[in-house]
Parts: C-alpha cells; sequence; structure tokens
C-alpha cells in the first residue's frame, strides 16, 4: 500500500515525519480554493481538504492523505494574504484577540473519504509597530493560512493555545494517524 501526500507543504511532511512516515510521493492538488458566498470557515475547511483529496489521482493500492488549514476569526475566514499589506490588516485584527485555526483532514482510499476536523484556540498579542514591521519584512506570512507560522517567528506572538498544536502548523498528527489506521494504513509497523 502506498501513501501520497498531497501536499507540497514541507511541514506536513516533517509532522508525517513525526509518526515515523514518509509519503511514498507527493501530489499537490490543484483546486480553486475560493470560499463560497456565506460559506462558513470549518464547513470551508472540510470541503477543502475532502476536495483535495477527491482531486488527487489515485490506484487501487493507493492512500491519498490531504489537508487544509484555515484562520478564522469569528466569522471571517483569513486565507493565505494576497500580499504585505493583507498579511498585516490579519494580524492587526487578531492582535488581543483569540482567533480559531481549523485544519481539515482527508484520507482518500478506493471509492471511500475519511474526515477528520480539529478546531484550536487561538490568542495572539497585540503587536507593537516594531513586531510587526519586523514580522512582514522576514517574509514568514507569506503562504500561510492568518498570515502567520506558529512554528517561525510568529510564535512569540502566541502566548495561549488549547488544543492541537500539530494542528495549528498544519496537520493534526493523533487524529492523521487514526484516519490512517481506519484506511488500513500500517501507521505502527505491518499490520497482521
Amino acid at each position: 500500500m502506498k501513501l501520497i501526500l498531497g501536499s507540497g507543504s514541507p511541514r506536513r511532511k516533517e509532522l508525517l515525519a513525526q509518526l515515523g512516515l514518509a509519503p511514498d510521493e507527493v501530489r499537490s492538488p490543484d483546486i480553486d480554493e475560493t470560499p463560497r458566498k456565506g460559506e462558513l470557515p470549518r464547513p470551508y475547511c472540510a470541503r477543502m481538504a475532502r476536495e483535495k483529496a477527491m482531486a488527487v489521482p489515485r490506484g487501487d493500492e493507493e492512500i491519498v492523505l490531504c489537508a487544509d488549514t484555515t484562520v478564522a476569526l469569528g466569522r471571517r475566514i483569513m486565507g493565505k494574504p494576497a500580499d504585505e499589506k493583507e498579511a498585516a490588516a490579519f494580524l492587526l485584527a487578531m492582535g488581543g484577540r483569540r482567533h480559531k485555526v481549523i485544519t481539515a483532514v482527508a484520507v482518500a482510499f478506493g471509492d471511500r473519504v475519511l474526515e477528520s476536523v480539529v478546531v484550536t484556540d487561538v490568542k495572539m498579542k497585540r503587536l507593537s509597530d516594531d513586531e510587526l514591521n519586523t514580522y512582514l519584512a522576514s517574509g514568514d506570512w507569506k503562504g500561510k493560512a492568518g498570515g502567520y507560522g506558529i512554528q517561525g517567528p510568529a510564535g512569540a506572538f502566541i502566548p495561549w493555545i488549547q488544543g492541537s498544536y500539530s494542528a495549528v502548523m498544519g496537520l493534526p498528527v493523533a487524529e492523521t494517524a487514526n484516519l490512517l489506521l481506519a484506511a488500513g494504513y500500517p501507521v505502527y509497523g505491518e499490520t497482521s
């Protein structure tokens, strides 16, 4: 049985390695990630993971693992910022407040798709002008939901989380292991 990672994210590959797993292949899906009108963050995130898993071609002996991470401030979806100005707006809006980081995982095999959604509450401190400008200049915000990654320099802005740290990074390790096991993948060695 082959494991296909449907993501080009180096973070997801690293998190998979925490389980002692390395994908046999990486196939990044190409889907439209535009939220539907009125779509709420959690259903949006789950739909993205599911659509990614369905978009990756797979053979009979292949399991496809895909994930999506969305940052939500209330009902607002804060995707990957288009530019530095949008990243600044996201970070300023979240400063001093709690937001939710939603990570959905989908595992496709045969004619089935198994899914799990993990929601983590995160508090970001209010950023000083120096903190904000230094962070923006680092470029670390690029390609990250909400304009930050907890595992990078922005980790210094996060005094509190309640939930899964690995999910905030982009792949909830415990839930991913359970989905792969349910799909028949030998996470902890060969199954008998």
